[in-house]
C-alpha cells in the first residue's frame, strides 16, 4: 500500500514538474523575439547577482538586489503587460497550447514555391516588394506595426498586396509558417555605415531586420527588378529564379529538420 502510494506520488510529481516547464516553455514562445526577451535578460542578471552576493557575503549588494525582487513584480506586471495580453489572448483562442513549426517538407515547398512564383512575376514588372519570413526570432513587435491580416500564403494573394497604389504595397509583408501575418509592416533600418549608395530604404530595411532577427527577408528592387535576400546582416544581390530557390530551401527545409538557423553557403554578390 505504502509503495503504491509512493509511486502514485513520483508520478504526480512528474506530472507537475512537466506542466510546469510546459508552460514556461510557452511563455518563453509568446515573447520571442519581442523587446521582452532583453528584459528577461536583465532579470536572469539581476537574480544571478542576488544570488552569488548572499554567497560570498556581500550584505550591501545582496540588500539591494532582494529590495529589486521584491518590488519588481509590480514592475514585471506593467513592463510585460502587451506579452501577458497576448498569452491571454491566445489562452482565450485556444491557441497557445498548438505547435508552432510548419507540418511537414511538403509545406514547406508549397510555402517556397508560391514566394519564388510571385517574386518572379514582380520582378519582370518592376513591382517593388519587401517580404520577410519569421524563422527563431519572433517578429510580433514588426507584425503589430502593420494591417493584420492571417491569411493563408498564396502567390497570387502576395503578388497583389505589391501592386502599385494597394492601400497595403508600402511597407513590408510577413510570412509566419504558411500564413501572411500583416502586410504594411514597419521594419528598422540598417545603420550600417558601409551600405552601398544605390540601395534603397526598401533594401536597408531588408538589412535592418536581418540584424536584429533570424529572419529571411527576400526585395525586389522597383527601379531594376533585380531580386535580393537578407540573412545575419549580409545582402545577396541579383538572385535568379532558380538561385532563390535554393536558397530559400536550404535555410527553411535545414530549418525544419534540424530546428535550428543554419549559415548560408551561397554564392551570391554581398554588401556590407
Amino acid at each position: 500500500m505504502f509503495q503504491d502510494m509512493s509511486l502514485l506520488r513520483a508520478i504526480a510529481i512528474v506530472v507537475d514538474i512537466s506542466l510546469v516547464a510546459f508552460v514556461i516553455y510557452k511563455l518563453i514562445m509568446v515573447i520571442r523575439g519581442t523587446r521582452a526577451v532583453q528584459l528577461v535578460k536583465g532579470i536572469t542578471v539581476i537574480l544571478a547577482v542576488w544570488f552569488v552576493s548572499g554567497y560570498l557575503g556581500l550584505n550591501t549588494l545582496q540588500w539591494i538586489m532582494q529590495q529589486a525582487v521584491t518590488y519588481g513584480l509590480l514592475a514585471i506586471i506593467i513592463i510585460f503587460q502587451p506579452e501577458l495580453r497576448r498569452a491571454l489572448e491566445q489562452l482565450g483562442r485556444g491557441r497557445f497550447f498548438q505547435s508552432t513549426s510548419m507540418e511537414n517538407e511538403d509545406e514547406v515547398q508549397e510555402v517556397i514555391a508560391a514566394i519564388v512564383k510571385s517574386t518572379q512575376y514582380m520582378s519582370k514588372r518592376r513591382i517593388g516588394a519587401l517580404i520577410s519570413l519569421e524563422r527563431g526570432t519572433g517578429m510580433t513587435d514588426y507584425i503589430e506595426t502593420g494591417v493584420p491580416m492571417n491569411a493563408r500564403l498564396t502567390s497570387e494573394l502576395l503578388t497583389n498586396i505589391f501592386i502599385p497604389n494597394a492601400p497595403l504595397h508600402d511597407g513590408a509583408v510577413i510570412i509566419k509558417h504558411n500564413e501572411i501575418m500583416a502586410a504594411g509592416c514597419y521594419l528598422p533600418l540598417s545603420e550600417n555605415p558601409f551600405i552601398s549608395k544605390e540601395l534603397g530604404t526598401r533594401h536597408r530595411a531588408a538589412l535592418g531586420v536581418s540584424e536584429v532577427t533570424d529572419a529571411v527577408t527576400i526585395a525586389v528592387s522597383e527601379e531594376t527588378g533585380a531580386v535580393s535576400v537578407t540573412k545575419n546582416g549580409e545582402l545577396h544581390r541579383s538572385l535568379d529564379e532558380e538561385a532563390l530557390r535554393r536558397m530559400l530551401e536550404k535555410e527553411l527545409l535545414s530549418s525544419e529538420k534540424n530546428g535550428s538557423s543554419s549559415r548560408w553557403q551561397w554564392g551570391g554578390k554581398k554588401d556590407g
